[in-house]
């Protein structure tokens, strides 16, 4: 279930966790801290004998090293606090003795004791005597039953004999609604912490989760799912100076939609509006799975193919390094095209014969060429290898390769060799560089900005056969391709979208030779 995700179940139980710790809090100030609670803990237990039994013997003057049975001597700071919210009262100590609490020295045997309190609880004093229960017997101090202001502390300095430092010191009495309990703090005088350990738990694993879902919020992606997802499988075929634009959409597009297959199956523009119109032939039901890019309008005559535009795409004239020409006339172009100028030199150029490595018949670069460029067709070929001429009779060596890669690289190594190409990918090659025609570069942002007509380019197409429905994964691909996420791809690639206000202009302002 899409809400049922990492982030969606982080949220909802940091919520439950807050509604549980806002009870659990609530019922703890309720039920816990409006208890009666009598805290104790032991500030100081420090021999001050000659402890020779701990293996620590030490110096002593005076009373210290006078006084009979201050050999094994311990002095033992005792702290006594109402750590609770309500003031304890002396009908508030529940024992049937006179004395409220007793407080137990394991092992030891108690030699005197002082009382001290803070100067603004100089009242307490009062309680300290003899008639009220305060005494000591052997190990066992009795304290009285002290009226005790929440926060209010008292503390017991008792001398001892007889005992080792850390043995066991107990405090025990009874508190009506309430309790006697041990407690601490880092410090002797630091006041124990407001909160429990329970409740400091509750509140470091609600930081965690907060922070754990901003986390979540912060380095998710925000970038929506395209609308309208379809399941199903689609081929992706012809052009193949288009196609890879087509697989890396095509990639995105399966990422983004859970359960869509698309294969990409480029083999030049003609060769796939023939793929598509056979399957549209063999179909039983209408539109099949099968989208035809082409480098340019289709052929007339094929009425049922649906027309997308998808893009403006910008071709490239490339020679070989070797040739230092950067520009060339149309009316030169042509010429070279037709056979006429054999040689660079007669351009301007090195004495090196003229190589024309061109593309096969079903290419659309090599129509949107002919089309655009020169007007009519190319000479016959008359090189299988682009090195030798098959011909004799031929007046430059031509050979025609089956794809965008083959033509670049072939120029790349051969002398003298001029071609064309999909503007993008013959920037990034190496070994041979771009021409301007007519003195405009190559170059989509001039065509964009109108700076530019550099006759070399053409509208790039998406063809179906007939309307696919609009909730087939065909009809949806489209829509992402020429108006979604597509869109970033298509100009990564270094061709101009027809969505954009620019593109609408560029693709909208050529009409289709075929009427479509």
């Amino acid at each position: 279930m899409d809400w049922l995700n990492a982030e969606n179940v982080v949220a909802v139980g940091t919520a439950v966790l807050g509604i549980a710790a806002s009870g659990a809090m609530v019922w703890y100030e309720r039920r816990v801290p409006r208890r009666k609670r009598i805290g104790y803990r032991v500030q100081m237990d420090n021999p001050i004998g000659d402890d020779v039994r701990s293996g620590r013997p030490n110096r002593r003057l005076g009373l210290f090293d006078e006084t009979p049975g201050m050999a094994a001597a311990t002095l033992v700071l005792l702290r006594i606090e109402n750590d609770g919210s309500q003031g304890i009262a002396r009908d508030d100590y529940t024992g049937p003795e006179r004395h409220g609490l007793t407080a137990v020295f394991t092992d030891r045997t108690i030699r005197g004791v002082s009382v001290t309190q803070p100067t603004d609880t100089d009242h307490l004093m009062d309680h300290f005597t003899a008639d009220r229960g305060f005494g000591y017997e052997d190990n066992t101090l009795r304290i009285p039953r002290v009226p005790l202001n929440p926060r209010e502390h008292f503390k017991l300095l008792v001398l001892l004999s007889g005992g080792d430092v850390g043995h066991g010191i107990r405090l025990y009495g009874g508190i009506r609604d309430g309790e006697v309990h041990p407690n601490r703090s880092a410090t002797p005088d630091d006041t124990p912490p407001l909160f429990s350990r329970a409740a400091r738990l509750i509140s470091l694993l609600l930081t965690l989760c907060v922070i754990t879902l901003a986390t979540m919020v912060v380095v998710r992606d925000d970038t929506p799912p395209p609308i309208g997802c379809e399941r199903g499988s689609l081929t992706l075929t012809g052009s193949t100076a288009f196609a890879p634009v087509i697989r890396e959409v095509a990639r995105k597009y399966e990422s983004d939609c859970e359960g869509a297959h698309l294969t990409v199956d480029p083999h030049g523009s003609t060769a796939g509006i023939r793929e598509l119109t056979a399957a549209g032939t063999r179909a039983k039901d209408g539109s099949p799975p099968v989208v035809a890019l082409s480098d340019g309008p289709k052929p007339s005559g094929l009425a049922e193919l649906r027309e997308n535009r998808v893009a403006v795409s910008v071709f490239a004239l490339v020679v070989h390094d070797g040739v230092p020409l950067t520009d060339l006339s149309t009316e030169d172009v042509r010429r070279l095209y037709l056979g006429r100028i054999t040689n660079w030199r007669r351009l301007g150029g090195p004495d090196l014969p003229v190589v024309l490595v061109s593309r096969d018949a079903n290419s659309g670069t090599r129509q949107v060429f002919q089309r655009q460029v020169l007007g009519r067709g190319e000479i016959a070929n008359s090189s299988v290898d682009c090195v030798h001429k098959d011909d004799p009779t031929a007046s430059v060596v031509r050979c025609e390769l089956d794809s965008t890669e083959q033509v670049l690289s072939t120029v790349a190594a051969t002398p003298g060799a001029i071609g064309y190409s999909e503007l993008n990918v013959a920037d990034r090659a190496e070994g041979l560089h771009a021409l301007r025609l007519d003195g405009d570069p190559a170059s989509v942002d001039a065509i964009e900005d109108g700076t530019s007509d550099y006759p070399y380019r053409e509208i790039e197409y998406a063809y179906t056969y007939g309307r696919p429905p609009a909730d087939s994964l065909a009809s949806s691909f489209l829509t992402y391709l020429t108006r979604g996420n597509g869109q970033d791809v298509i100009r990564t690639h270094g061709h101009l979208p027809c969505w954009t206000p620019e593109g609408l202009r560029l693709c909208a302002s050529s009409s289709s030779p075929s009427g479509v």
